[in-house]
């Protein structure tokens, strides 16, 4: 058996800076040993500053390159289900930047290419490795605060300079959709990681004033396979930003942000308790730990194909009068 992954980088782009790219050199028994982007002088000026023995500017030779075990997926969602087939192909196992495809249908492609291969599919999904949301599901799953009942989610955002659909965040025909899937993704995600998966979905998006195609306002209300019940409001169009998550149960509630630097906040009848658990300096790097952990069959990765489909079949549902 191995005893180290040496992994390619497709997209070697800003999300791959600081968030992957350098965790993927330093969690244990894990190499970064080739970077490819189409535009081969900032590939070449990625490998030297980050110490990538090679770098390319086509897909098919990072691909083919004998010493790359494993390829991460790091462009916009419209290659990834390319991407993530030319690599099942090789018979190289994928990590693959969320949200993982442009569509349900896509998504599923996906994953039957990496079963039929017999490689596994890995997302990023990273906030399920982070401290701060380990401790929220160590105090789910010990019962601080008892029988769970709701989850609900407020998130809003004043809009920003990037308000064209030359911001491919916003731009449906390369990620799928707006900014609900591309941040919404994460918190929808984090949920079903706590709380289990999403039995059933419903909900309504709109655009309600950003000059771009895609949704700003999504609205949406779920039950889990457990029972909790869950609301969710996301409003990129908004006067303030404002983002929280507030788990309700019989003793208690615990409230956290997905994405702020905040504490997470146990209530109880014994009072109230705060814990602030600051975010490594690679945010992906936990994550990234428990896939390289499952590829050298020391331990189990906690974002798979399996489970960010099941995060692409609820935000599809949410969206889909939008783009119906």
């Amino acid at each position: 058996m191995k005893d180290n992954i040496r992994w390619g980088i497709i997209g070697c782009g800003d999300v791959t800076e600081i968030k992957s790219g350098p965790a993927l050199q330093k969690a244990n028994g894990s190499e970064l040993v080739a970077v490819m982007r189409r535009n081969g002088s900032l590939a070449e000026d990625y490998a030297r500053r980050h110490g990538v023995p090679r770098w390319y500017d086509q897909v098919a030779s990072l691909i083919a390159d004998p010493d790359v075990d494993a390829i991460y997926v790091a462009t916009p969602p419209s290659t990834h289900m390319d991407y993530t087939l030319a690599a099942a192909q090789a018979g190289k196992p994928v990590y693959v930047e969320k949200p993982m495809g442009m569509s349900r249908r896509e998504c599923e492609q996906m994953l039957s290419a990496c079963r039929e291969a017999n490689i596994p599919l890995y997302v990023a999904f990273y906030r399920r490795g982070l401290a701060r949301f380990q401790k929220v599901k160590e105090w789910l799953d010990s019962g601080a605060i008892g029988e769970i009942r709701f989850v609900r989610t407020l998130h809003m955002e004043k809009p920003t300079i990037k308000t064209s659909d030359s911001y491919w965040r916003v731009n449906p025909t390369i990620s799928g959709g707006g900014l609900f899937l591309d941040v919404g993704s994460h918190t929808l995600d984090l949920l079903d990681y706590l709380l289990g998966p999403i039995q059933d979905a419903s909900g309504h998006a709109s655009n309600m004033g950003s000059p771009y195609q895609a949704e700003d306002t999504v609205s949406a209300q779920y039950l889990f396979e457990s029972g909790v019940h869950g609301t969710g409001l996301w409003c990129f169009h908004a006067f303030m930003d404002e983002e929280h998550n507030e788990i309700v149960g019989t003793r208690g509630s615990i409230t956290f942000s997905t994405f702020g630097d905040k504490p997470i906040v146990l209530r109880t009848a014994a009072g109230e308790h705060a814990e602030l658990i600051p975010h490594p300096e690679h945010v992906q790097q936990p994550l990234i730990q428990t896939i390289v952990d499952d590829l050298l069959g020391k331990g189990k990765a906690i974002s798979t194909g399996e489970t960010a489909l099941r995060t692409t079949r609820v935000m599809e549902t949410l969206v889909s009068n939008y783009y119906r």
